[in-house]
């Protein structure tokens, strides 16, 4: 009864004040831009959208509001890419890094500057899957699978029983629809997940390379030089660097 009280209160107070929460299709709407995987009108709604901590009161601390209110926005960002065809775990995966980014913020600003980096994540993710989206049904289902499946056998003939396809079959078409090998594009999802746990994980190269699949650890970085050039402790603390000198 306690809460049905201020319940009660704060709507009366919200209505002599007249303040009134954005409808839901409205809320959805503002995110538009990201759902369509335009990166380039993202980045000017971030802008012009600062994380919107002004309405809703979470906490009295106004750190610790503005981190309630990220988590909203990021649960926000979940389900409704997930609903226009990005993948249960890369969505939620993704999600979870950027929270767990969000414990070292040390005030609404920066906690605002990490919810741009977010939106900015997940606008790109959703243009790959509109550059993707003239693919087949077994290959965006074969792309699908290996990103959710890594560290797992990503031979031919396991792919091959996914998608329903003969092998051979499925690695001509894959490679006519996407302009690479299968063993080159997973080689390089392998690559790009890496840089994503060395840029917002403090695992160790060792525990990457071995969720990854590769066999040792020596094998992770001999792969991820010849990818990128530098080793992938090199690349981290580039990385760190970096962020560092923008915040």
């Amino acid at each position: 009864m306690h809460i049905r009280n201020e319940l009660n209160q704060q709507l009366y107070q919200m209505k002599m004040d007249g303040v009134s929460l954005p409808h839901l299709r409205e809320e959805y709407a503002r995110y538009a831009c990201i759902l369509s995987g335009d990166t380039e009108a993202t980045s000017k709604w971030i802008l012009q959208h600062p994380l919107p901590t002004g309405i809703l009161c979470f906490s009295d601390n106004p750190l610790q509001n503005a981190r309630y209110h990220f988590v909203t926005e990021a649960a926000t960002l979940v389900r409704l890419t997930m609903e226009s065809g990005l993948s249960h775990d890369e969505a939620r995966t993704l999600s979870a890094l950027y929270i767990r980014k969000l414990d070292r913020t040390n005030s609404p600003l920066e906690v605002n500057h990490l919810y741009g980096q977010l939106c900015a994540d997940f606008a790109q993710r959703m243009c790959e899957i509109r550059r993707e989206g003239t693919k087949s049904v077994p290959v965006r289902k074969c792309i699908t699978y290996i990103y959710e499946n890594l560290g797992s056998n990503l031979s031919l003939p396991s792919l091959g029983k996914v998608t329903g396809l003969n092998p051979s079959y499925l690695s001509r078409l894959f490679h006519q629809e996407t302009g690479s090998t299968l063993g080159q594009f997973i080689l390089a999802a392998k690559v790009d997940t890496a840089k994503n746990l060395l840029a917002h994980s403090d695992l160790s190269c060792a525990r990457i390379g071995a969720s990854l699949g590769f066999s040792s650890q020596s094998a992770f970085i001999a792969v991820f030089r010849k990818v990128t050039g530098v080793t992938p402790g090199v690349w981290r603390e580039g990385r760190f660097n970096q962020n560092s000198g923008r915040e």
